[in-house]
């Protein structure tokens, strides 16, 4: 969660998002059976370490408990500790996990180049660490699992600019509330988007890093639209981000301005498929992405090498694929 060449914007036509929908399922599944392979030579019992950035986020919840999941489903155990968004409670916390005696360390990492330390302290001990969502810079970890957050941006991007476009706005205003200061996820979220904003002619207000959590969108956007009323779409890096922001834009009654996030939150896809004003998203299901996750790990302790980068795949939900997913857990899945 690599970047993409060829930045397109505009209309797609409806057969192309219908092939497009397929792809994160081909992805998903190519991912699954080549680590499936390895899942008769596991061995029961393993004991993982997992340092979340945060729990504060639904999805980093939903990753937490799909990981925990498959984990037991295997006979092993994941011990997840939440930084809380604190990169020194991070690198403390990854040095509990290695005294803990866990055989595989998995990051979720607060800050790409903070956790240096304990990445040492890791290799150190000679215990693999991979990332999952958000990975880090430079060198150190055996494999990176995540989504190719840039294309998330991208499609987005191109769905939001084009509704603009029909609606006759060739110019239109977005604001952009970013995720969290210094991640790669939020970089390349706001890349991937904003290349297509740009190349559009859109102008971009950049809101302030909102940390991917809805109350803090609420007060972001209370001021952002006071400042900037001429404003006709929002673009958030999740939907939990967008939801505190179409709930304010309801609460002024500017049932005018589209909205946008990414992470495929099933309370974003309901709004998608039954009203006008919230349009789009992108898939990021954090069950399955937990579960690949830990067949990684057990990948990894039983002496396999998985490819450097496990994509779980994604794909655009707006109001011409909504039907093909299920709502009913708290992140949208494929049918």
């Amino acid at each position: 969660m690599t970047s993409q060449d060829n930045v397109r914007c505009g209309t797609r036509t409806v057969a192309a998002r219908g092939a497009h929908g397929r792809r994160p399922m081909l992805a998903a599944v190519a991912a699954l059976a080549l680590l499936a392979g390895t899942a008769g030579a596991q061995a029961r019992g393993l004991l993982i370490g997992f340092s979340q950035a945060t729990l504060q986020s639904p999805f980093y919840v939903q990753l937490k408990n799909g990981a925990e999941a498959a984990a037991r489903a295997d006979g092993n155990r994941v011990i997840v500790l939440d930084a809380n968004g604190d990169v020194n409670k991070q690198n403390n916390d990854i040095q509990d996990l290695l005294t803990r005696g866990v055989k595989v360390l998995i990051i979720n990492p607060v800050n790409p180049d903070a956790v240096a330390p304990a990445l040492q302290s890791a290799s150190d001990a000679h215990v693999p660490v991979m990332t999952v969502d958000r990975n880090i810079h430079g060198n150190g970890v055996v494999a990176y699992v995540g989504r190719n957050n840039e294309k998330m941006g991208r499609i987005v991007g191109q769905e939001l600019v084009g509704l603009l476009q029909k609606a006759g706005k060739p110019h239109a205003t977005i604001i952009e509330i970013q995720g969290d200061a210094g991640g790669t996820v939020m970089e390349q979220r706001r890349d991937g988007f904003n290349g297509v904003a740009k190349a559009a002619g859109m102008k971009l207000v950049m809101g302030p890093y909102a940390e991917y959590v809805r109350a803090n969108a609420v007060t972001a956007m209370q001021d952002l639209l006071q400042a900037h009323p001429e404003v006709n779409a929002v673009y958030a890096h999740n939907d939990d981000m967008a939801l505190g922001a179409l709930q304010v834009l309801r609460e002024n009654n500017r049932n005018d301005v589209l909205v946008a996030g990414v992470d495929g939150l099933s309370e974003a896809v309901k709004q998608i498929a039954s009203g006008h004003q919230y349009v789009a998203t992108a898939e990021n299901d954090p069950i399955k992405l937990g579960q690949v996750t830990v067949q990684t790990a057990e990948k990894i302790a039983a002496g396999g090498k998985p490819p450097s980068f496990v994509d779980a795949g994604t794909a655009l939900i707006d109001k011409q694929t909504v039907d093909q997913y299920n709502t009913s857990a708290v992140f949208a899945q494929h049918k």
